[in-house]
């Protein structure tokens, strides 16, 4: 018998001949039980709690009035020219601040929104939600405080910090709090 022959008989078995002792034992390791509904339910209220208060730091952060920096603020649509002109600033302290606080600000949605909403997660999904949201703050920065103004690097650096708190904690919480049970 030839090899496509024995793989076309044997695979895919109908569903009345498996059975759970010709089930290969890697499938047990494979399923994830969820969490018992009650606790999935206090992650999740947990999770929102943490992601308003989330939302509030970050309204104050980015959304409060600096007159101070008026004369400062220029609207950036070109990728990169605000972290170059960070890097280009003779205290490294400055660059630091600005382009790692924009990072960290980016960290907390990256965990909590895939423990929120399941169906967010993912890479693409964190960073495309992300993008949205740091786009519309931008946006609110630029025509409503003064002070303040479009930049672009800042969605980036943003979405950037999201990516990394989904691949370092997020990811693996909504995996916990909603896992899927798979069956072979």
């Amino acid at each position: 018998m030839t090899r496509a022959a024995s793989r076309a008989r044997s695979w895919p078995r109908p569903r009345a001949a498996r059975t759970p002792e010709a089930e290969p034992r890697s499938t047990e390791r494979r399923e994830r039980h969820a969490l018992a509904w009650p606790l999935r339910l206090l992650a999740t209220a947990c999770a929102f709690v943490f992601m308003v208060a989330f939302a509030v730091v970050l309204a104050r952060l980015t959304l409060n009035p600096s007159p101070a920096s008026e004369a400062l603020t220029h609207t950036n649509l070109h990728p990169g020219r605000s972290v170059r002109a960070y890097l280009d600033q003779p205290a490294l302290r400055d660059a630091v601040k600005q382009i790692g606080g924009n990072i960290l600000l980016g960290v907390p949605f990256g965990i909590l929104v895939p423990v929120v909403a399941p169906r967010t997660r993912g890479v693409l999904r964190v960073a495309l939600l992300t993008a949205v949201v740091m786009l519309l703050v931008e946006f609110a920065q630029g025509a409503l405080v003064t002070g303040r103004a479009f930049d672009i690097d800042d969605v980036i650096l943003n979405t950037t910090g999201a990516l990394i708190g989904y691949l370092l904690l997020g990811r693996r919480m909504s995996r916990t709090v909603h896992a899927r049970v798979t069956r072979a």
